[in-house]
Formats: structure tokens, C-alpha cells, sequence
């Protein structure tokens, strides 16, 4: 079953940089102490406030840098970062926290589950880690395993990723009645509930039922118009309902003729090879320089006749 990833690609690199960024973020936060400290007027003295300033400086500082190896770093960089800091600072949640995002963020998935377990150890773990390492574990196909971590969750933390996770769970083990009591619920919790209404489009077509797959495809797109897999996919709902027209949706010329190969190849499959030809030409015909699969599929058809 295809379900969207959830990695950001094309991380910036930060690599030599990364002690550029440190002194930046060192240096903002300091000006930002010192603002504190002028505010509170020149005759305050003594030792206590300056211990203060600068144990708000440092975690200012840690705070920002954190952040950014977690979102502009590369994600092997912010491995090498976070392991430095769980040896400097044993016992602390934040660096173990970080390592295993930054795992997962990695493309390493499986030696993400162990860190989580270390997360999930801790004193201070959150109900949000565990749904964390359930998605980390559903990267790997460890459904059974992800069940049981979601159903240790609290079922007062209530947020969107815990649900389209269970959502997932629920699909793989062919639950459908949970599964689409799930996604109705996680789609009530976000402000942009196209990819989730996508993906439980993509079940209601696996199992068959084309026309509930797509009313889903349809409200996704309502949602955000340029989602693409919504697109490709609602032409599959309704090319596996014989219905080969195009749906009156935003597109462009090479979406276009995208789409009319989905369709086309839609129709061959059930027999309607004159149909698809015919999809198949116009395809070729919408971005001739652009789609040599329809242009070969019409080849290999046309050769057969």
C-alpha cells in the first residue's frame, strides 16, 4: 500500500558551516541577554544575575541550534551532532530526542527504533515520542509492533499524526471500520487535510469501493489543487469505474497528458483496448517531447494489430 513519506528531501547542507552557525546563533542570543540585563537597570550587581544571563544565553543558544539540525542541517551531520551531545550531556532528553528524528529524517528508519526506545525510557518521555517511534516502526513494516506502541498512548493525547497513524495501522491489518473511523478523525484535526484525505482514498480503492475512493480523491483536491498523486489517483477511481473523462480539475498540459495515460492503461486492463488507444494517442498528442511511456504503450499496442 502506498502511503506518502513523510521525510523532508533536499535538506541544506550545513557541513563546514556548521561553526558559522553556531557563533551566529551564539552571538544573537547574547545580544539578546544583554538586551535583559540593560533593561534591569546599571546599578544592579552581583554574581547571580550574570550566572542567569548567561545560563539563559546558553540555552538560547542550544534551543536555536537544535532547530537548525533538525530542519536546515543535513540529516547525517545532525546524527554526528546529537550523538556528540548525548556524550556530553548524559542523561538529557533533548539530544536523545534529536538523534532519533534526525535517524528517521535520515532515511534510517531501523536504527531509529532503538533511540526511540531510549527516548521512550526516559523520565520526561512525552505521549508524542511514542507515536514518533509507532511511525518509525510502520517504515520498517513493523505493523504489529506499531499497534501495540499507539495503544499505549494515552488516549487523552489526541493529535493528528497519532490517528493518521492509526489510520495506517488499521488499513494494513484490513480493519476497515477503524481504519475509516481514523482517518475521519485525523482529517478533523489538521488545516490541511489533502494528503490524508488521499491516503484514505487510496484504501477506500484497494478495497474496490471506487466511488467512496473517488468522492476522497475529489475533497482532497478541493483542499489543495496541485496535490498530483490526488489527481492520478482519481483518475484510477474512475477509470476502474469505465469512466474514461478526464474530471474538470486544474492541470497542466504534461498533468494532462499524464493523466491520460493513467486512464488509457485503465482501460486496456479492462479490455477496452480501443479506448485506450485512442488515450493514448491523445497523450502522446498533448506532450509529444515530454512522455515517451505513452508514446511506447501505443507502439507495443499498435504493433500487436
Amino acid at each position: 500500500m502506498h502511503h506518502p513519506s513523510a521525510a523532508p528531501p533536499g535538506a541544506a547542507p550545513i557541513g563546514d558551516d556548521a561553526g558559522a552557525l553556531h557563533r551566529a546563533l551564539r552571538l544573537a542570543a547574547c545580544a539578546g541577554a544583554l538586551v535583559v540585563l540593560a533593561a534591569c537597570g546599571g546599578a544592579r550587581s552581583g554574581d547571580a544575575e550574570v550566572q542567569r544571563a548567561l545560563r539563559d544565553i546558553s540555552a538560547a543558544e542550544e534551543a536555536g541550534l537544535t532547530d537548525a539540525m533538525l530542519t536546515i542541517a543535513q540529516p547525517d551531520e545532525a546524527v554526528a551532532y546529537f550523538r556528540r551531545q548525548i556524550e556530553e550531556r548524559p542523561g538529557a532528553i533533548e539530544p536523545l530526542r534529536g538523534l532519533a528524528k534526525s535517524l528517521v529524517r535520515a532515511g534510517r528508519p531501523a536504527e531509529a527504533i532503538p533511540a526511540w526506545d531510549a527516548v521512550i525510557a526516559h523520565p520526561r518521555s512525552l505521549p508524542e515520542d511514542r507515536v514518533e517511534l509507532a511511525g518509525a516502526l510502520i517504515r520498517i513494516n513493523e505493523w504489529d509492533r506499531a499497534r501495540a506502541t499507539l495503544n499505549a498512548i494515552p488516549p487523552t493525547h489526541e493529535t493528528f499524526e497519532r490517528y493518521r497513524l492509526e489510520a495506517m495501522v488499521a488499513d494494513a491489518a484490513e480493519d476497515w471500520a477503524r481504519a475509516d473511523s481514523f482517518y475521519e478523525i485525523a482529517a478533523g484535526l489538521t488545516t490541511t487535510p489533502a494528503g490524508v484525505l488521499n491516503n484514505w482514498g487510496f484504501s477506500k480503492l484497494t478495497r474496490g469501493d471506487y466511488r467512496g475512493a473517488e468522492r476522497l480523491f475529489a475533497d482532497a483536491l478541493r483542499h489543495d489543487p496541485s496535490l498530483f498523486t490526488a489527481k492520478n489517483n482519481l483518475v484510477m477511481a474512475r477509470g476502474a469505474q469505465r469512466n474514461y473523462a478526464l474530471p474538470v480539475i486544474p492541470m497542466t498540459q504534461d498533468e494532462r497528458a499524464q493523466l491520460l495515460h493513467t486512464l488509457a492503461l485503465a482501460a486496456i486492463k479492462q479490455n477496452d483496448v480501443t479506448i485506450g488507444r485512442g488515450l493514448l494517442r491523445e497523450a502522446v498528442e498533448t506532450a509529444p517531447r515530454h512522455f515517451p511511456e505513452a508514446a511506447r504503450a501505443l507502439e507495443a499496442l499498435e504493433s500487436e494489430t
